[in-house]
């Protein structure tokens, strides 16, 4: 992992407000002969000193068959991302680079049964689908349709050992340049971009 202190944040709070927002992870696991990975969104709990990603993956899938064999996991959490281009530098004449927030997360994964797979279904759901108000809230689907599906599904929990990240907004540059740099991400016609000038414009 590309780590220098100035690209990394002042407390373990920023960083689960990170994990928190951005859910869709890739999953990284191992099959004993390759990396293995899928991208599903996950849950971050946070109990006392104890931190927990649930989420779940279909059954029968190489990543799933990876999961059971080898317990050790990592989950990157990826943010808004974009092209530095070194034109807009005072001194021009240099890299250009590239601006990103990432977390990697390092755990044991646990498959879950059946019935704590339904409890993580309706978790995740209720969590994307107001129950009161959604038509596709998990309350108002069938049961015999929730308990069909779920035979091809495995609910997981990570135990997470382990979090790194970077959060790389140009933090080395004078003000001058998180200016320019602000100024000509506002410019682009990419989402990422424009989220992450927004993001450097909030620091400045």
């Amino acid at each position: 992992m590309y780590k220098l202190p100035y690209f990394t944040a002042d407390n373990q709070e920023e960083v689960l407000e990170f994990m928190h927002k951005n859910t869709f992870v890739t999953l990284i696991g191992y099959d004993g002969n390759f990396p293995v990975a899928t991208q599903i969104p996950v849950k971050t709990v946070v109990d006392g000193t104890s931190i927990k990603l649930i989420g779940h993956i279909m059954t029968k899938t190489d990543h799933c068959e990876a999961f059971a064999q080898n317990q050790n996991v990592l989950a990157i959490f990826t943010g808004a991302h974009a092209y530095i281009s070194a034109s807009v530098y005072t001194e021009p004449a240099s890299a250009s680079t590239w601006n990103y927030k990432t977390v990697q997360a390092k755990g044991t994964i646990k498959l879950l049964n059946s019935e704590e797979t339904y409890n993580v279904i309706k978790d995740l759901t209720d969590k994307y689908e107001n129950p009161e108000s959604s038509p596709a809230a998990f309350n108002k689907m069938s049961e015999d349709y929730i308990r069909k599906h779920l035979k091809a599904i495995t609910g997981f929990e990570i135990l997470v050992t382990n979090i790194d990240h970077v959060f790389k907004m140009s933090q080395n540059h004078s003000e001058h340049n998180k200016a320019k740099i602000v100024e000509y991400l506002e410019k682009s016609d990419d989402v990422s971009a424009q989220e992450v000038a927004k993001e450097m414009r909030g620091e400045l």
